[in-house]
């Protein structure tokens, strides 16, 4: 997967070749060692690079996409297709190339240059779309604007890594050993690189110093290199290439001693945030935090999203829900706030006679803005005596604390990310539930309307109020262009009418801008209520698979609708779209597959072309599972510690480390592995297996696991994942190799459908399958898919021989 077997094809292609002497590179007999360090030195420094580039620009890509993880196959999906392509038939052009250690030189100086560029194209792209700032984007808009970011880059690190395979080769005059060795070294690369990326960069500079320190670094290689075999070609060439490189080494070196890479940084944040000036702009580990600065007025962006604003915000909004919540229980005296506290919100609890207000967010870095910022509105808020800051995330703290609360408000509107999902699930509420004191008031909030609920909005309220319900015995809900949503163990939250607010409202002494008792009658009038509680009613209470709409750690519909709600608004095709996903059932998928199995097991045995189709077709489930696998794994990783933005690097390279070790040790074996078909076989099982171990490891241990364990098992679980994986690819080219006397097309034939079966994963595994169907449902359409192709091949394996 990903570029993994891109490198297993170059294996498989040369393993399965005689062994021949080559004409060996000019060189005296006494550097041979010399010269072999020196060229895996570039190779460790290619995947060192290739992962920072990929895992940078993936990052900084999600920004403009608000953080949406479900874009991430898509982005990986498009990373995959791209480099493959590179390296498969850019690659391929090395054969008719004689200047081969200068075309890689170039290749690498290349991928130096356009790598800063793509930081400055991705944070200018919506603007360049004429997206305005704090819009999202619909599905389409994300495939094709991240592919076009990723192009440059991609494209040309696979081509450089099948050029070192070539030159490697020559220098050794070993096919099928010096190629193991480039790989081993570049997975040594990228799982460096991973490291590095997570603990290292990410917390102490910024994407440009990134970008542009590896440009050094990657001059620097380039001019060892040229130095190491300068007496081979062209004198002329090399001299402008080593030009190139030092005049490349002098540039990228005086933008990170000068403030020139400071300034690149600023200038491509103010195109891209053209609604103020940037104040502060930092990657945390939760997400992206950016503070705009407007005619005195600050806005604070937590992943594009607009989150604070102040000395000004929505004072009605922050009065309903403030308000109409902590009139709604007798006496409040303990609140806690969780996300969007500062700017208001703790401002008007503070207006009630309250003993303690605890305040945490989603990231405790935006709190942190928030003080560097301050204002009259904010810096009240932040230091009165009765406020306690919690700088860890909100979810956390509710999981951790043993406080009960009066008041639980969640200060969220959207549940546009897995993120912010995380603070609207069934089990996050039952959380809440053991933290609340008798009378004790769950309120959380969501986008509504007046006038008219389309059905999308129907879906997302009512996926909320059915998820509420299956935790609270009573839940209250008060509509309008914010629905209003209170969830108690307690009866009398119901009995709360107008008429009993007002009095509270009067016996506080409340000094309110828009919250008057005439505002409040008319926010509680019952036809209103019955209005909003028919438009729900017209919706489907169950999901397609007629299971009750309720938003799960492990299956966020609400992010789905909310995301369908959105898509609804801006992009007619997205709501088809979304509508189609929505009506994919788990008997649709078996049906389908059974159909598509019957079929190809009664052609096939008739049909010999299609008989040959069967090692493809394995290797196309398997290309799937693989996406599958890694999104599943990235999801939940997400939902259950939020700070997937920091360690999705490390994931990927995890998982790419077990793809490569996977497809080394298979490809070693191979000349001891008789029973072909039989360990193929073996393979499918194992992923099989997988696929019903995942869920239950996720729902169980990997859910209630401390800070200590959780990364092993989610390691772990991303290795073995990535070696099952790897391991198929060599030996399924073997079977094939057999019967076929083009390698060549058919190691091309087996590489395109594990591209097509990744991308497939990467476009509808996140949205198409994860969310509509959840965990466990999605688990077992994998493991269903490749107990089909295991049938296939067992059926059809020997034939095809």
């Amino acid at each position: 997967m990903w570029a993994g077997n891109s490198r297993h094809l170059e294996l498989v292609m040369h393993k399965n070749k005689d062994e021949e002497t080559l004409s060996p590179l000019p060189r005296p007999v006494r550097h041979i060692l010399f010269i072999r360090r020196r060229f895996l030195s570039a190779v460790l420094t290619l995947g060192f690079s290739g992962m920072v580039a990929q895992v940078l620009l993936l990052r900084e890509i999600l920004v403009i996409f608000h953080g949406n993880e479900l874009s991430i196959g898509i982005i990986l999906g498009n990373w995959l297709v791209l480099e493959a392509i590179g390296s498969f038939f850019l690659g391929k052009q090395i054969e008719k190339i004689r200047l081969k250690i200068e075309t890689f030189v170039a290749v690498q100086l290349l991928v130096s240059a356009f790598f800063p560029l793509m930081i400055y194209l991705t944070r200018i792209f919506k603007g360049v779309l004429g997206i305005p700032v704090g819009e999202g984007l619909g599905l389409l808009p994300i495939l094709y604007s991240s592919f076009i970011i990723l192009l440059p880059v991609s494209l040309l690190h696979g081509a450089a890594f099948t050029f070192a395979c070539k030159i490697y080769s020559e220098i050794t005059q070993k096919r099928a050993a010096s190629i193991g060795r480039v790989y081993v070294y570049e997975t040594l690369g990228v799982l460096i690189g991973g490291v590095a990326f997570t603990y290292l960069f990410i917390p102490h500079f910024h994407s440009f110093q990134i970008s542009l320190g590896l440009g050094l670094l990657n001059s620097i290689v380039c001019l060892g290199l040229l130095g190491t075999f300068w007496q081979r070609g062209k004198a002329s060439f090399k001299k402008f290439l080593g030009a190139v490189s030092a005049i490349s080494l002098g540039i990228f070196l005086l933008s990170l001693i000068t403030p020139a890479a400071d300034k690149l940084h600023h200038l491509s944040i103010g195109e891209q945030w053209k609604v103020g000036k940037v104040e502060h702009y930092q990657n945390s580990i939760y997400g992206n935090i950016v503070v705009v600065k407007k005619d005195e007025q600050y806005t604070f962006f937590f992943d594009g999203i607009p989150i604070i604003t102040t000395p000004l915000p929505d004072v009605t909004h922050i009065e309903d829900l403030v308000h109409l919540s902590l009139l709604s229980h007798p006496e409040p005296r303990e609140i806690l706030v969780i996300s969007g506290g500062a700017g208001g919100v703790i401002n008007e609890i503070l207006k009630h006679k309250i003993k303690r207000v605890d305040y945490a967010e989603l990231d405790p870095a935006l709190i942190e803005a928030v003080q560097k910022f301050p204002t009259p509105l904010t810096e009240a808020e932040l230091s009165h005596p009765q406020v306690n800051i919690k700088y860890i995330d909100g979810r956390y703290f509710v999981k951790k604390t043993d406080h009960k609360y009066d008041i639980v408000l969640i200060g969220i509107s959207e549940l546009s990310n897995l993120q912010v999902n995380r603070l609207a699930t069934q089990e996050f509420f039952m959380m809440v539930r053991d933290i609340l004191k008798e009378k004790g008031i769950l309120v959380i909030s969501l986008p509504g309307s007046l006038t008219y609920l389309n059905e999308e909005l129907i879906n997302l309220n009512l996926c909320l109020l059915n998820t509420l319900k299956s935790v609270y015995p009573w839940v209250k809900i008060i509509p309008g262009d914010s629905n209003l949503f209170l969830a108690s163990n307690f009866s009398q939250v119901f009995q709360a009418d107008s008429s009993l607010l007002i009095k509270r409202l009067e016996e506080r002494e409340l000094q309110t801008f828009s919250l008057t008792p005439h505002y409040i009658q008319y926010r509680l009038d019952s036809r209103r209520l019955d209005w909003f509680l028919n438009s729900l009613a017209s919706g489907r209470e169950t999901t397609a698979n007629n299971e009750t709409k309720i938003n799960k750690d492990f299956h966020p519909l609400g992010t789905f609708y909310s995301l369908a709600f959105w898509n609804a608004l801006f992009s007619p095709w997205g709501q088809k779209l979304f509508r189609w996903f929505e009506r994919m059932t788990l008997r649709f998928f078996f049906i389908a597959l059974s159909i598509f199995a019957l079929l190809f097991l009664l052609l096939g045995y008739k049909n010999v072309r299609l008989r040959k189709a069967t090692i493809p077709f394995v290797i196309v489930s398997t290309g799937f599972a693989g996406m599958m696998f890694s999104l599943i794994l990235i999801f939940a990783f997400q939902a259950l510690y939020g700070y997937l933005y920091y360690w999705i690097g490390l994931l990927i390279a995890i998982f790419m480390a077990g793809t490569g070790v996977g497809g080394l040790l298979m490809t070693r074996s191979l000349e001891k592995v008789k029973k072909d078909l039989f360990y193929l076989s073996k393979l499918e099982i194992s992923i099989i297996a997988l696929s019903l171990f995942l869920p239950v490891i996720l729902l169980g241990p990997a859910a209630s696991f401390g800070e200590f364990f959780f990364p092993i098992i989610f390691i772990t679980l991303c290795f073995i994942s990535g070696f099952l994986i790897g391991a198929e690819f060599p030996l399924a080219n073997k079977i094939c190799l057999k019967t076929s006397p083009n390698l060549s097309g058919t190691a091309g034939m087996l590489y395109a459908g594990d591209l097509v079966g990744g991308w497939v994963g990467g476009l509808i595994g996140g949205v198409g399958l994860l969310l509509t169907l959840g965990l466990w449902k999605t688990c077992l359409i994998i493991a269903y898919l490749k107990i089909i192709s295991l049938i296939i091949l067992l059926a059809l394996g020997k034939r095809c021989k």
